[in-house]
């Protein structure tokens, strides 16, 4: 997979982290995962049309989930995921896939992204068909891990 189809995931990823949650991240070990892989407690999938096509897959405990769902609420306590929790981590994803949509347009790349879709429970098993999926985790304080699997293409 090409890197410049790589690199704005990561830097719209960062970004949004950054400027909504006051999180800063570290880049991890970037690796390829085979399908179908085992995913975290949550999972939010985003769909990627255009110039290039498939799904980004955003993956992290019910822990991380409710942290970050507190940052975009102002510090407000989420000590469960809630209706209210689940919408700010959707909300969350959607900007950062609108950021990235942004510096991929800056490129010269055309992309359009689908409404995220939450999924939750234990043992989910994921599986992208016929794309390979890279993993970017991503390293925030107190040692927890927000994972981007991108599975795309190029629709040229």
């Amino acid at each position: 997979m090409n890197v410049d189809l790589i690199n704005p995931f990561i830097q719209g990823t960062q970004s949004i982290l950054r400027d909504v949650c006051q999180e800063e991240s570290k880049l991890g070990k970037i690796y390829l995962k085979k399908s179908p892989y085992a995913s975290n407690t949550i999972a939010i999938i985003i769909g990627v049309t255009g110039d290039i096509k498939g799904q980004i897959i955003f993956s992290m405990g019910i822990d991380v989930a409710c942290s970050i769902a507190s940052k975009m609420m102002m510090g407000m306590p989420v000590p469960e995921l809630d209706e209210m929790a689940k919408s700010a981590i959707a909300e969350l994803t959607n900007m950062i896939l609108g950021n990235t949509a942004t510096i991929f347009y800056n490129n010269g790349v055309s992309v359009d992204i689908t409404p995220p879709s939450l999924l939750m429970g234990d043992n989910m098993q994921i599986s992208t068909t016929k794309m390979q999926t890279i993993c970017i985790p991503l390293q925030l304080s107190q040692g927890a891990t927000f994972e981007i699997d991108v599975a795309i293409q190029d629709a040229k």
